[in-house]
């Protein structure tokens, strides 16, 4: 072959090796892509189908029932207009309780029931994470404090 094109096989070579890596790195991206979502969204059906996606809000107050094998647990998550109930099996974190901020990452199944695969609690009485904050304000709910949407881990408002 001739420099010529053994530069120009090289040259295509390169670019659909790098084009193949940047697909992989796309396609694993996609994958491990988790949106956040409201109770009313749910409820609306504007959740993807058959994918892992988390949904937050309150603990709605009266809602929480222990299973009898105690790592079941059912609740229903609010965002003050609408209430979408959950089943969790597990530990479930120690910030944990009726009326204060979680989010659960999980699927819808057919029966309309959240089946979450994780929990988390809210950590600090002055953080509210932005888009929650937001679809309480939205739902016009009393905790949605204008103060809490946007405010780092401390407390103290952004500069």
């Amino acid at each position: 072959m001739k420099p010529r094109t053994k530069r120009a096989v090289a040259i295509v070579g390169g670019l659909a090796a790098l084009g193949v890596a940047a697909a992989l790195v796309l396609n694993a991206f996609q994958s491990n892509l988790v949106f956040f979502f409201t109770p009313t969204q749910v409820a609306k059906n504007e959740v993807p189908k058959d994918r892992t996606f988390r949904m937050g809000g309150l603990v709605e107050p009266g809602s929480l029932v222990r299973q009898k094998d105690a790592l079941t647990v059912n609740f229903k998550i609010t965002d003050g207009a609408q209430s979408i109930p959950v089943v969790y099996t597990g530990i479930l974190p120690d910030l944990f309780k009726e009326g204060k901020g979680v989010v659960a990452q999980g699927k819808v199944h057919g029966d309309g029931i959240f089946k979450a695969s994780e929990v988390l609690a809210k950590h600090d009485e002055n953080y509210m994470p932005p888009e929650a904050a937001e679809a309480l304000k939205q739902a016009g709910h009393p905790m949605a404090k204008e103060n809490f949407a946007g405010q780092g881990q401390s407390g103290a408002k952004p500069r």
